[in-house]
């Protein structure tokens, strides 16, 4: 099942909150290389090349869906390309600026997958990172018990996706072992508003919810979705309700 832009980018305004956060944390230095992991339709992106402005971007994301919104964007600082964060690893290339927003909690085992990004970053180069703490976001927890349970575990074949994201300290101890010096880290709650239970799952619909539904047939994907918004009215009894989403923001510069 291919990642949708127009779903994704329903919730853009709140998407891009933590976002300018994370931005707003990286000095702007001259002729730095930069690449966004996970870069998605490329608007970040370039918002970040127009704010950084002695910096060349490169936007990677796995999602051709996604790129092919991003095009229009490229120019003589930004260019795009289809590869995953395990590529850009593998590469014979190194970075000034590592920057990911909402994407790097896709990856799997952080504990080597940070220390391999610090490993790709030049001295002095800056490492900018925000994940969704999912352990502890309401939505995600109540994802990952439904496809626990039957008839859904069954249907996965035993599938679940355990989220990768650590704890903030877990992350504070790893960037300091492995040279990351003027630590800047965060956990942040950024609100949602939900006049409805339908705009909660819209939320999630257009992310974590992907990878369960992109395994089941037509008809489980209807079982799954009608009991997965079941449970999200359960959860949320009060409406409007608030969705107290919990992000991680981690920044420092390697020794």
């Amino acid at each position: 099942m291919p990642w949708n832009p127009d779903v994704y980018n329903q919730f853009k305004d709140i998407r891009f909150k933590p976002f300018y956060d994370l931005a707003e944390l990286i000095t702007n230095e001259n002729d730095m290389k930069a690449v966004d992991l996970g870069c998605g339709t490329g608007g970040q992106t370039s918002i970040l090349t127009d704010k950084l402005t002695h910096a060349t971007f490169t936007g990677i994301d796995s999602s051709p869906e996604m790129l092919e919104k991003s095009k229009a964007l490229e120019n003589e600082r930004l260019h795009f390309r289809i590869a995953t964060t395990e590529d850009m690893l593998e590469a014979d290339e190194n970075w000034d600026l590592i920057f990911s927003n909402a994407a790097l909690q896709w990856s799997d085992n952080h504990q080597e997958l940070f220390p391999k990004l610090i490993s790709k970053l030049n001295t002095g180069g800056q490492l900018a990172v925000q994940m969704p703490y999912q352990p502890g976001n309401t939505l995600n927890i109540i994802l990952s018990e439904l496809a626990t349970g039957e008839p859904f575990r069954a249907q996965l074949n035993g599938w679940n996706r355990p989220s990768a994201v650590l704890t903030i300290d877990e992350y504070a101890q790893i960037l300091f072992e492995n040279g990351i010096k003027d630590l800047n880290l965060s956990q942040k709650v950024y609100p949602i508003i939900a006049e409805d239970h339908e705009t909660l799952f819209k939320f999630i619909s257009g992310s974590a919810l992907i990878p369960y539904l992109e395994r089941l047939d037509e008809e489980q994907q209807t079982i799954f979705t009608t009991e997965f918004k079941k449970r999200i009215e359960k959860s949320f009894p009060k409406l409007p309700a608030i969705y107290a989403f919990k992000r991680i923001l981690l920044y420092g510069r390697k020794k």
